[in-house]
Order: C-alpha cells, then sequence, then structure tokens
C-alpha cells in the first residue's frame, strides 16, 4: 500500500483544524497536498515514533536533527507557511486536548498508531543537550555557553564570514557584503557609546574578538573582554596578537559576575544578555551599573519577543533549548528597559533593527549551504541541520515580527543629572 502521505496529511488538517498548505510526501513513495508547495518528507515510520513518543516541538526536532525529516523545496516558504499557520493563530489553534475529543481524529490518530508501530521510543540524537533544573547557576551557564560556542572556530568561519561576528550586522546600504554590514555595526555600537583614546571599555560576552580588536584599533580604548568559551577566547587571543594589539586588549575566560577590576567608561553587551534569563536579569543590569563610572554608557544589544497577554504562559521553545541556546530566554523589549531602569540606568535611546537581522540570517544560511559538505565533516550532519533550520525560521520569525532586536543605550547618570549625552542624542547616525 502507498497510502501514507494521504494518511499523515489528513491526521495533520485533522489536528489543526484548518488546511495543511504542504506537501506530504513519505517514504512509501505517496504524496498528499498542494503539488506547487514545499514538500514535507517524512522519510521513514521512525520519524512518526518520534513525535509519539514526544508529540510537539521537541519530537519534530529529534526527527528533522536525526534526518528523518526534511523540506523539499523553499525552506523560507516553507517556514513561511508554517509560521502563518502554527505559531501565529494563537488562540485559534486546537490544542491536542480539544483534538482529541474529535472521532475523526481519533480515528486518524488509531490509524498513526497502527502505521508507525509500537517499539522502543528512538533515542534523542546526540545533539541533544541533557536538561538541567538548575538554570542559570553559574556551573550551567558554563555548560550552556559551551554547548553552543563551543561546537568549534572553523563551524562558525563558514557561517560567520571573515569578521566572525554571532550578531546583527547592519545594512546602511542593503546590497552591501556581510563583512561590510558587520563593520558597521561594530563602528555604530562604538560611536553610540561615544568612546575615546584611554578610556576602558568591558565588553561583555566578547564572541571572538571582533569587537574587542575594532575598538582598540578604531578608537583607542582599553579594552576587557570576558567570554565563558575557551575556544572563543583562544581564537580572540590570537586575534589580538595578530593585530598588534595584547597592549590593549585582554580577553578573559571569565564570567561577567566575577569581573571586579572597575570601573569602566563604556559597556558593550552585543548578543549576551539573552543567556542570562529572567530571574537574573536584574542582578546583570545591576552589576554592569555596578561596574560602570558615573556618565559610563551601556550598550545592550538583545534579541526581543513579542509580549504575551499572560506572561506567566511563556515557556522556552522546545527545538532551541534543546538543541540552540540551551536555558536562553527572550523578553519584551519593554521588559528589558523596565529591568535597566530598575537597576539605576538612564535609558536614553533604544533603536530596532529587527529587519537588519532577517538580512543577517539568510546571509548565514547561504554560507552553510554553499560549504555543507565541509561544515558536516567538521560537526556532525545534524548539527549541521540544527543550524540550518534554526537559522532559516528565525530570519522568517524576525520578518514576521515574531522576533525583535533592539540596541539600547543606557547611562549610569549621576545625581548631579548631567548624563554627557548631547541635545540631540542621535549623533552617530
Amino acid at each position: 500500500m502507498t497510502d501514507a502521505a494521504p494518511r499523515l496529511h489528513a491526521l495533520v488538517e485533522q489536528l489543526l483544524g484548518a488546511p495543511l498548505p504542504m506537501r506530504i510526501r513519505a517514504w512509501d513513495g505517496s504524496q498528499a497536498g498542494p503539488p506547487d508547495a514545499p514538500a514535507l518528507v517524512v522519510r521513514n515510520r521512525r520519524a512518526l515514533r518520534r513525535l509519539l513518543f514526544k508529540p510537539g516541538e521537541l519530537g519534530l526536532a529529534r526527527a528533522w536533527v536525526a534526518g528523518d525529516l526534511e523540506i523539499e523545496g523553499d525552506l523560507y516558504r516553507a517556514m513561511d507557511l508554517l509560521s502563518g499557520l502554527i505559531w501565529e493563530r494563537g488562540e485559534d489553534a486546537r490544542t491536542l486536548g480539544q483534538a482529541l475529543r474529535d472521532p475523526a481524529f481519533r480515528a486518524a490518530a488509531l490509524g498513526l498508531l497502527r502505521l508507525a508501530g509500537l517499539p522502543l521510543p528512538p533515542a534523542p540524537p546526540p545533539e541533544e543537550i541533557r536538561r538541567t533544573r538548575n538554570l542559570h547557576t553559574r556551573r550551567t551557564d558554563r555548560q550552556a555557553i559551551s554547548h553552543h560556542y563551543d561546537v568549534g572556530n572553523d563551524f562558525y568561519g563558514i557561517v560567520l564570514g571573515p569578521s566572525m561576528v554571532y550578531s546583527c550586522a547592519y545594512w546602511p546600504h542593503p546590497g552591501g557584503s556581510l563583512e561590510e554590514a558587520q563593520r558597521d555595526k561594530l563602528e555604530l555600537v562604538c560611536r553610540k557609546l561615544a568612546l575615546k583614546p584611554g578610556q576602558r571599555l568591558l565588553d561583555v560576552g566578547c564572541g571572538w574578538g571582533s569587537m574587542a580588536v575594532h575598538a582598540a584599533r578604531e578608537h583607542g580604548v582599553q579594552v576587557v573582554g570576558v567570554t565563558l568559551s575557551q575556544e572563543q577566547a583562544a581564537y580572540a587571543r590570537k586575534r589580538v596578537a595578530d593585530a598588534g594589539l595584547t597592549d590593549r586588549v585582554d580577553i578573559r575566560v571569565q564570567d561577567y559576575r566575577d569581573v571586579t577590576d572597575g570601573p569602566y567608561d563604556a559597556i558593550s553587551s552585543i548578543g549576551m544578555a539573552e543567556h542570562v534569563g529572567a530571574a537574573k536579569y536584574l542582578e546583570y543590569a545591576g552589576d554592569l551599573y555596578a561596574l560602570l563610572a558615573p556618565g559610563g554608557r551601556l550598550l545592550n544589544h538583545q534579541i526581543s519577543r513579542r509580549p504575551q497577554h499572560d506572561e506567566s504562559a511563556y515557556h522556552l521553545d522546545g527545538f532551541i533549548d534543546s538543541y540552540v541556546f540551551p536555558d536562553g530566554e527572550l523578553a519584551p523589549i519593554g521588559t528589558t528597559v523596565t529591568q535597566l531602569e530598575r537597576a539605576g540606568f538612564e535609558v536614553r535611546d533604544v533603536e530596532s533593527i529587527r529587519e537588519h537581522y532577517a538580512l543577517t540570517l539568510r546571509h548565514w544560511v547561504g554560507r552553510l549551504e554553499d560549504d555543507w559538505t565541509r561544515a558536516v565533516r567538521l560537526t556532525s550532519p545534524g548539527r549541521a541541520r540544527v543550524w540550518r533550520l534554526y537559522m532559516a525560521a528565525c530570519a522568517v520569525g524576525f520578518e514576521r515580527n515574531r522576533l525583535g532586536v533592539n540596541q539600547v543605550l543606557a547611562v549610569r547618570t549621576p545625581q548631579s543629572g548631567d548624563s554627557g549625552m548631547p541635545l540631540r542624542a542621535r549623533t552617530w547616525n
């Protein structure tokens, strides 16, 4: 029999309570759905068993990472269709409990059970991190950072390009190169911080040293960069030495909470605060505030999410939490601003650069796809599949305004009220 795809297509539509605008192609050669649409390829019955034993995002993630599921056709169009169908339907989407009360759905589900067979559940792919209940301790933060960043500097070189900047680029001219856009982003941060020769800059979550090298070379500042990743630190130190900046840049494997040699004139935190967590964010903001000299500036560059009507219902994305950013949490921009102000900062400027991240991610995905064979060799097929899906889905998320990214400029304004800011703040434009 070659009817697996029609049966699967019907089941998905029963669950969603809406037409499925994608094809399904199953392991038996059958197909169902719109012929000109991207296809969800179900390569084997094991994919169904993963979903049956772990319904929801985690089951789908395991099937994708293991290669049991694949997207055939335009990946971005597939992500866009799924975004409109599932992620943005909100209260209109049926829950699994509601679907199970539908006799037609129950009948389809029983058919799926017969189709999948019932051996033991497949083991998770080796790329999945082992979860822990102790979020955002120093030990678990080190483990999470290592899982995400210690994939290999050569692999990141494929994705990020020569700049080795792993955060949203800034595109004054959309037709420019990724390298130019990342340089423009670093320069924008330096101008917002109003860096001057001889000042001290703390770069929290310094990555591979791009910001530290740029600030020291182009603005003459003394930089301390801290990271929890041993691989990043080794790369950054070599980069500093090659640039002849060892007298101006100090790269440390250190938790920002252990930095005690303030005060600093400026702090940059670019793509790091997503790792902090809601429960620890006020502590993070307070620690940075304490490390700044009066009048010192903070540039906090951070991904955000849309607010929910019930914020207590927010949960970590199963795929991203298990395979990409363990323990990573996103907050609405309003929450971030409030926490910075509670810590004592005066927030002076907030700039959304959401569309810039969509452009950045599409460049990263293109680089990964262009050098796919080497990326797989450097890591694993599963790890490369994680990054391709994650970056493409995030690109669509930024394009659809499900995700945002903001640069928040804040000042440790002294009691005198003299912030040191010009009357027209955006002199960096």
